[in-house]
């Protein structure tokens, strides 16, 4: 899935004609590249790119001072087809995207000292709370501010929620290493049944459709706000 196209479309489709440094600003002020999959530094080749296939079109240039010529963009009746497809498969998508920590526990922690590893994830722990301290913060000020919409400060409250789950299993995890249960095994020689048990607890596969997440721009979740702590 294009996430860089979905969100360039959707800011055309709602704040009216853009050039790429306008999308780009929004992109950044969001941090959407961080925690929504989006490639921010695709998206004037993306722009390019719908431009030819149709999606979008161009209005005219803006030069200010000295600065380079910028390029003003519209969406076309055919983008705002495409906005609507790509939204609908997001919206629908429920892969989780690439599991690192998963990927280093099933496959590469045989020979780690078990007190390292443990001091490993709780450090991993103490960042995933700070995170989201911050996002709660964040979402809070906007709030009271009033910038953020109903919208915007549910997604960053899934966010916070990703980030809640995350910890408690650490805690579980922490009590698992406390005591002297073994931890190893060869998941290569449980078979096929065990294979499809793994892929769904790293987050490889989505509900049902294989261990691929789609193509394009990155995981298609990611959830909201400053929480990509692999």
């Amino acid at each position: 899935m294009n996430l860089t196209r979905l969100m360039a479309l959707g800011t055309l489709a709602r704040y009216g004609p853009q050039h790429g440094h306008q999308i780009r600003r929004l992109a950044d002020l969001t941090d959407v590249g961080e925690w929504g999959g989006v490639s921010v530094g695709a998206l004037y080749r993306e722009l390019r790119a719908m431009e030819r296939e149709g999606l979008v079109e161009t209005l005219r240039t803006e030069r200010v001072g000295r600065r380079p010529a910028r390029t003003v963009y519209a969406i076309t009746g055919e983008g705002r087809l495409e906005l609507t497809s790509l939204r609908a498969h997001a919206i629908a998508a429920v892969e989780l995207g690439p599991n690192s920590l998963g990927v280093a526990l099933i496959f590469a922690a045989d020979d780690i000292d078990r007190r390292e590893l443990r001091d490993a994830l709780r450090a991993r722990r103490d960042r995933l709370v700070i995170a989201g301290r911050e996002l709660a913060a964040e979402r809070e000020r906007g709030l009271a501010r009033g910038y953020l919409s109903p919208l915007e400060s549910a997604t960053m409250r899934r966010g916070e929620m990703h980030i809640e789950t995350e910890v408690r299993w650490h805690d579980e995890m922490d009590a698992l290493l406390a005591g002297d249960t073994p931890l190893g095994g060869s998941a290569a020689r449980r078979g096929s049944a065990a294979r499809q048990a793994l892929l769904a607890m790293t987050g490889a596969a989505d509900a049902g459709h294989g261990d691929g997440a789609g193509d394009g721009d990155g995981g298609a979740d990611g959830g909201a706000g400053k929480q990509g702590l692999n």
